[in-house]
């Protein structure tokens, strides 16, 4: 089993933790390292734990304590290898283990796959992250538009982190520029609440454990719109797992992400 630890997620910071047979990894450092102790410390997430920290792409919501936090823990950073060359961290500072389409990383308990996403980032990726048992999370935001190598890498897991960025209304009527809401909705932007409910209905299965919705917009979207939107579209395919919704400001409970007999359960502990 693994227990998911989501510390954060929205435009200010985005942080997940996975841990598993006494071993832990990050994926993405949004926050500094200082709050990301803080955060964990919080949830009951022993950092000493990590074996590595893994990002999506190097947007500074997803990286900017990934170097500081690479340096004290002593861990490799895994991650593709445009976003290593954009992110500038000294290799003496951490090791850099690359991410690609064809090939898993194996690290502790661990292994890690990915696949391109479409944002408007060097290398950026959707991660999977499995554990010996068959146990699997999905981490996808910042998506733009779901592609076929991300339907196909999110296929068929335990449970996963989505994007539901913002409500489409809400986008359209917002006080942005509409420079800046066609940069929100467009191909290398980010999920709208219904293109969330849409895709996680498609990835349905009976062994889906949990959801949680991730990089809620503050001006754009809320808790409740995200939910509202989503749980209905997964009721109507038969999920019967737990879904979450992040939260900016503190952790989540963590959740306990379980395989059993035919089934993937995932419960918040």
């Amino acid at each position: 089993m693994m227990t998911l630890y989501v510390l954060g997620s929205g435009s200010r910071g985005n942080c997940c933790a996975v841990e598993s047979d006494g071993a832990a990894l990050l994926i993405d450092a949004g926050f500094s390292a200082r709050e990301i102790e803080r955060r964990a410390v919080s949830a009951g997430l022993d950092l000493s734990l990590v074996v590595g920290i893994v990002l999506t792409h190097e947007h500074g919501d997803h990286a900017c304590g990934a170097s500081r936090l690479a340096r004290l823990l002593r861990v490799p950073v895994l991650t593709a290898p445009g976003t290593w060359a954009r992110l500038g961290i000294d290799r003496e500072t951490a090791e850099h283990r690359s991410l690609s389409l064809c090939a898993s990383v194996e690290l502790g308990a661990f292994s890690v796959e990915a696949c391109a996403t479409s944002h408007d980032a060097a290398e950026p990726l959707a991660i999977v992250v499995r554990s010996s048992d068959g146990t699997s999370i999905g981490v996808a935001y910042d998506l733009g538009r779901p592609t076929s190598a991300v339907r196909y890498l999110l296929r068929n897991l335990t449970a996963i982190v989505l994007e539901s960025n913002h409500d489409e209304v809400q986008l359209r009527t917002s006080d942005y520029p509409p420079v800046v809401q066609r940069r929100i909705a467009g191909s290398t932007g980010h999920l709208s609440n219904r293109a969330a409910a849409e895709l996680l209905s498609e990835l349905h299965h009976p062994g889906l454990g949990a959801v949680v919705l991730a990089h809620l917009s503050e001006h754009c979207n809320s808790a409740a719109d995200a939910r509202a939107t989503v749980a209905p579209a997964l009721r109507r395919v038969g999920f019967r797992g737990a879904l979450h919704v992040a939260d900016q400001d503190r952790p989540l409970a963590p959740i306990l992400v379980v395989q059993r007999v035919g089934i993937q359960l995932g419960l918040a502990l």
